[in-house]
């Protein structure tokens, strides 16, 4: 396979994943897959990471979106969610 290819694959790989963040997180849904709701929103948080609100909106979206893949790993294995809890 070319190197090019290669790159390409990652690339597609790369984006779809974030796409399903955006799925995940129930954006799709609550804007009823509306494009510029969506983008604005995106637009919004850039726009945030620019200000000087940058460390205190990564602070806290940071700690979110931790929980938030910590709950989902949880619901999906809980014998291993309660023995991490567990300190085992």
């Amino acid at each position: 396979m070319r190197t090019w290819q290669v790159e390409r694959r990652k690339r597609t790989r790369h984006l779809i994943e974030l796409g399903g963040l955006v799925v995940k997180a129930g954006i799709v849904d609550l804007t009823g897959d509306d494009r510029a709701v969506i983008y604005g929103a995106l637009l919004w948080a850039a726009d945030k990471l620019k200000s000087d609100e940058r460390e205190k909106a990564l602070a806290l979206w940071t700690a979110k979106g931790k929980q938030a893949f910590e709950a989902e790993r949880a619901s999906t294995n809980p014998t291993t969610a309660q023995d991490q809890s567990d300190g085992a």
